[in-house]
């Protein structure tokens, strides 16, 4: 433990999956100096300094998403909220899976992570954009791509009923992929 009177140990952290993969965020905030550090997978992304101002806002980027911490001062104690897209961290989570398809395969023995993005119909695999078209057959669309030289396919078909919409599966060679359930986003 230092003898410093300012203390630069986390003070809040948040996990978070996106389609480019898991992210954590870190923060550090000495209460005495108002210094401020904000920390994206282990990197150094703002560091404000010395400042007479102990409350008010961080700005940054988690990938492409904008991310706010808000700082609030109750009494002798210090609140911290992590925003993103300027949503609560809960409001954005229930809004991602919402919005996203996220598929765990295995394939040759190695883990994959397969995610695509209902609203843009973009596929990532393990955090990298593919550049995948999606292509229309009698029953939906097909979207082609390659996981370890194997052929796999996200088809989209109507599930006939209005409140389901569009049901999105995995299939790797014939064999279709179960969704994946991250309880921590998406």
């Amino acid at each position: 433990m230092s003898n410093d009177l300012d203390s630069y140990d986390d003070v809040a952290q948040w996990d978070l999956n996106l389609s480019d993969g898991k992210h954590s965020v870190r923060f550090q905030h000495g209460t005495t100096s108002g210094r401020r550090v904000v920390l994206v997978d282990g990197k150094e992304v703002r560091n404000t300094g010395w400042q007479f101002k102990l409350v008010g806002k961080e700005s940054f980027l988690i990938g492409k998403y904008k991310a706010c911490i808000v700082i609030e001062a109750n009494g002798l104690n210090y609140t911290y909220i992590l925003e993103v897209d300027g949503k609560s961290l809960k409001r954005f989570v229930e809004n991602r899976k919402k919005v996203c398809r996220t598929w765990t395969p295995r394939v040759g023995g190695n883990p994959h992570r397969v995610v695509l993005e209902r609203d843009s119909l973009m596929v990532w695999l393990d955090g990298q954009k593919l550049d995948a078209m999606g292509e229309f057959t009698e029953n939906g669309t097909e979207t082609h791509f390659m996981i370890d030289n194997q052929a796999a396919v996200i088809r989209a078909v109507t599930s006939g009923k209005r409140r389901e919409g569009i049901i999105y599966s995995l299939f790797i060679g014939d064999t279709q992929v179960p969704d994946a359930f991250e309880d921590d986003g998406v």
